[in-house]
């Protein structure tokens, strides 16, 4: 599908309200962060509800569906696929009262503004993904900060953004070090589906009109017998099954 007139019209002033936005926020980060954690993340919260608002401005909509089980100011370990760099500010402004916490690539912690002052000074996980060690141990250290400080933790099996919502393989290390290191916390399994359209012509220019769906599913409950792996199969299942819905009923 190639571009069209739409796309190019709202493109310029999408990507300058989203680059404003984002430099807005940067400095309201820092000061917030000045009276401690908890305000920069309401102000790291606030700063991903509004670049969701701004893709608005691009048609953009997004259909959600939440268990009623998933409870605000709650930890959770989210566990969700993953199409599309704008998965970010969605995840957060939908999951705003569980205070979300990512596993990043250290690369992006360094010239993004605001975002990269978030990965920095949030409590995210930052990790090499050339030192399998360091990238453990961010990981089940980002599990021991859902546990001492009640925030949650989003994990993308996959390892990467699919190409055209394809769902890959989970790729098991870092969901098992998560897991492990935060054994009682509940498994929120999340589908999302269509945002990796956001991006088929990187951005340039913005599809007018997407539609994305997201579905936040039940909690699955941990036990001190379970099995990681098994786990982590049925959440996939869980996200395949919800993909196959959507995409059957656009077929």
């Amino acid at each position: 599908m190639r571009p069209r007139p739409i796309d190019w019209l709202v493109t310029p002033l999408f990507l300058l309200a989203f680059g404003t936005t984002l430099l807005v926020f940067d400095p309201l980060q820092r000061v917030a962060r000045l009276f401690g954690q908890r305000p920069q993340e309401y102000v790291a919260g606030a700063l991903q509800v509004a670049l969701v608002k701004v893709f608005g401005l691009a048609g953009t909509k997004l259909l959600v569906e939440r268990s009623p089980r998933v409870l605000p100011n709650t930890p959770y370990l989210f566990i969700s696929n993953h199409q599309s760099m704008f998965d970010i500010p969605i995840f957060g402004a939908v999951l705003f009262s569980n205070f979300p916490k990512y596993v990043s690539k250290r690369e992006l912690a360094s010239w993004i503004p605001s975002i990269s002052y978030n990965l920095r000074r949030g409590g995210n996980a930052l990790i090499d993904r050339d030192d399998r060690g360091q990238a453990t141990d961010a990981i089940r250290a980002l599990g021991r900060q859902v546990v001492e400080r009640g925030v949650s933790a989003v994990l993308y099996p996959e390892g990467t953004r699919a190409r055209q919502g394809a769902l890959a393989s989970f790729k098991p290390a870092g969901a098992r070090a998560l897991l492990t290191s935060a054994p009682e916390v509940p498994v929120v399994p999340i589908a999302i589906d269509e945002s990796w359209r956001l991006l088929r012509f990187n951005l340039l220019p913005i599809p007018f009109g997407t539609t994305i769906h997201m579905h936040i599913g039940d909690p699955i409950e941990r036990s001190p017998d379970e099995d990681p792996l098994a786990l982590l199969e049925q959440v996939r299942e869980l996200i395949a099954s919800d993909l196959d819905a959507w995409r059957s009923k656009r077929d």
